[in-house]
């Protein structure tokens, strides 16, 4: 992890007339063996390290075999040590029952506002004391602020990047056993001390002596393999016995397995650094993002190397632009590829000199598969749609709960836990209250959260988290909504395309409502030509046109083309039977008695296709809602209408578009690529074509039967 230096200057050139970081002759640094912390160091160690050495019983073979996290091993090795699991087991014990003991005696002697600051500054240093595990699990927390008192926050964040570091001397000892050189020989100069200290590992700044580049060194700390593993143990052991005594239906193990597998994957850099350079393929060219250089050669299990990223951590410079980036980015990594930071806290994230977005520390990412990522999207769409039936489905397709599940029952809770959580619209749902709120539901319907959906949980409350710093109205589900819009109605794959159709058609009947409230979702959605943008301003009709027609036009907008295409012809079909219609009226009523004649040839799904065609026409052209308010309320009643209202109908729509009105907006046309000008050459006859058929199809069918 790479953060901002301290204020002084962490290393210098000789030049410069400062401390020279290497004195003329080699450096003799003194051996000292693995794991093992001669007493003359005491005094200058990690709290960590003085207070749970004993932990450190791995030796070099042990620690290369457990390299990846297996339980059957970790087992096996503590099997033949249970005084050092029931030292740990007492430790943990009473390091955490004494603070909780302290903020009993505090509620009862009323002095728990008072001595809150105190105690939630022992709390980090207690955590601090246990070691990796339980900082890991402290700094997800610490990203909640709406969810713990602001005193936590404050001083959990510390654990973010102000943990105490361990020796140089023995960091650069492993930096020269694993990277096979003495330390004046790899680098052309390096800080003295770490420039920040983190759970696993800290960071130096230094020069390479190859090519000059700067860069961050990660050391690991020593004995945090064997601390780490103990501790899982433990946690292992305490969540089989919560799942049996609490009745829990999720496997609680499995998702200390899936935790604990990717903590083990942290710890070797090699796979931070191939993580770091997928990363970088993927994200390093967004807009303002920027994603550091791995030094493959000068990595190994214990070493990382990095371009060094100069900047400020994200809680300390308030940048909103900043931060909108971030959740851009987010958006686009859980969204688009699925390969995602699942360590997204401000720690691990920096406002650069120049103005970017900077994501640090690879170690733990998550891959959101594309059936997954689909099925959360069409969850976020059914949630938001209130189709609780369908959400029922999609919780099972998820795995949340078991196929075998009352889906009416599930459906009939869902509804009442969702309708007061979405009665304020989605803008206001909070993701981690959602999720929240689900626990007695999630108990009831045997509920369970499947392993690789913890960390997208956990992903997305830790963004969630960070906005809510910087906006406390902010709520990722709300911000992410029109990423979700925009991604159904772009996407080709055929289990969304699916969901689209049938989230538009009910009954066959086209719900054009849906599609207008999707249509203006996908257009709030940032993308990287209108972040740091305003919102368009409500009149500006013609950038909101060249929007929606930019957006069918394309390729990904195709199956959206085709509906707009076929429903369009279901109305002017429509509206060619009421023009009929007025028409045959109008010749009627100069007969004799022909005005108590009704004459209609038009059922009532040609009057919803009429209303249809009036509301796509306004959507395509851009108009406001509340400018076709006063003519739709004519048709949004019943669908049955008397002969005035087609007639007041059809000559709205005739009136529809002015030449005056119009000839702005056809200019639009020559602004757009030559491609997407084809495109649109090409629609005029397909139109033609689908309303030929229908009108042949309609004449056929009223002629015969």
């Amino acid at each position: 992890m790479m953060l901002a230096p301290r204020p002084s200057p962490p290393f210098s050139a000789v030049t410069n007339h400062r401390l020279p970081l290497f004195p003329p002759k080699p450096i003799n640094f003194r051996r000292l063996p693995n794991f093992q912390l001669p007493a003359a160091f005491t005094s200058d160690v990690d709290s960590f390290t003085n207070n749970s050495g004993y932990l450190f019983q791995l030796s070099d073979s042990e620690a290369d075999s457990m390299t990846e996290y297996n339980i059957k091993k970790i087992n096996a090795f503590y099997r033949d040590k249970p005084l050092v699991v029931l030292r740990r087991l007492f430790q943990i014990g009473t390091t955490l029952g004494k603070w909780v003991g302290l903020r009993y005696l505090d509620s009862i002697s009323d002095r728990s506002e008072e001595m809150f600051k105190v105690r939630a500054a022992e709390l980090r240093n207690l955590l601090v004391e246990l070691g990796p595990a339980y900082i890991k699990i402290a700094q997800a927390i610490s990203s909640r602020p709406d969810i713990i008192p602001p005193s936590y926050v404050d001083e959990l964040s510390l654990l973010q990047d102000q943990i105490s570091p361990f020796a140089t001397e023995l960091a650069f000892d492993t930096i020269e056993k694993e990277l096979g050189l003495p330390i004046n020989e790899l680098f052309s100069e390096i800080s003295p001390d770490p420039v920040a200290a983190a759970s696993l590992g800290q960071v130096y700044q230094a020069r390479l002596q190859s090519t000059g580049q700067l860069v961050a060194i990660k050391v690991q700390r020593p004995g945090v393999q064997a601390a780490i593993s103990v501790d899982i143990l433990i946690l292992r052991y305490l969540a089989g016995v919560i799942r049996r005594v609490g009745k829990f239906n999720s496997d609680l193990q499995e998702i200390v397995d899936e935790w604990a597998s990717s903590l083990f994957r942290e710890m070797d850099y090699r796979n931070e650094a191939k993580n770091g350079l997928r990363f970088r393929e993927l994200y390093g060219d967004l807009k303002d993002v920027m994603v550091p250089i791995m030094f493959e050669a000068q990595t190994t299990r214990k070493v990382l190397t990095m371009q060094w990223i100069e900047g400020k951590k994200l809680a300390e410079v308030k940048d909103l632009y900043i931060v909108e980036v971030g959740v851009y980015c987010s958006l686009v990594q859980l969204l688009e590829h699925g390969f995602y930071h699942a360590d997204p806290h401000p720690g691990n994230l920096l406002r650069t000199s120049d103005g970017k977005l900077a994501y640090l520390d690879f170690g733990m990412m998550g891959d959101f598969k594309e059936e997954f990522r689909d099925g959360f999207i069409e969850a976020c769409l059914h949630l938001i749609n209130r189709d609780y039936d369908e959400l029922a489905k999609d919780f099972v397709s998820l795995g949340l709960i078991p196929p075998g599940s009352d889906k009416d029952a599930v459906s009939e809770a869902l509804t009442g836990l969702f309708t007061n959580a979405i009665a304020n619209g989605v803008d206001n749902v909070s993701f981690g209250d959602l999720f929240a709120n689900l626990g007695k539901t999630m108990y009831k319907f045997k509920f369970r959260i499947p392993s690789y959906f913890s960390l997208v949980i956990r992903s997305l409350a830790v963004l969630e988290g960070i906005a809510y710093s910087f906006n406390p109205k902010y709520k990722v589900l709300g911000g992410a909504y029109p990423w979700i819009a925009r991604k159904v109605l772009t996407n080709s794959s055929p289990q969304l395309k699916a969901s689209l159709q049938q989230l538009l058609y009910k009954g066959g009947v086209f719900r054009i409502d849906r599609l207008e409230s999707l249509v203006a979702e996908a257009l709030r959605a940032r993308t990287e030509e209108t972040l740091g943008t305003s919102k368009l301003e409500e009149g500006d009709v013609k950038v909101v046109v060249k929007q929606i027609l930019a957006f069918v036009l394309t390729e990904k907008g195709a199956f959206v083309r085709e509906l707009l295409v076929q429903e369009l012809a279901k109305g002017l079909d429509a509206l060619g039977l009421a023009t009929l219609d007025s028409v045959t009226s109008a010749a009627a009523s100069n007969l004799p008695f022909g005005s108590s004649i009704s004459i209609s040839s038009m059922k009532d799904e040609d009057v919803i296709n009429l209303r249809n065609l009036y509301r796509l026409l306004h959507l395509l052209k851009g108009i406001r809602e509340d400018e076709r308010t006063s003519v739709e309320a004519k048709v949004s009643g019943s669908p049955q209408m008397s002969q005035k209202a087609y007639t007041e109908v059809a000559l709205a729509v005739d009136q529809f578009s002015p030449v005056q009105d119009i000839l702005p907006l056809l200019s639009i046309i020559t602004e757009l690529p030559l491609d997407m000008q084809r495109q649109l050459l090409f629609l005029p006859a397909d139109l033609a074509g689908k309303l030929l058929s229908r009108v042949t199809a309609r004449t056929l069918q009223r002629a015969f039967l």
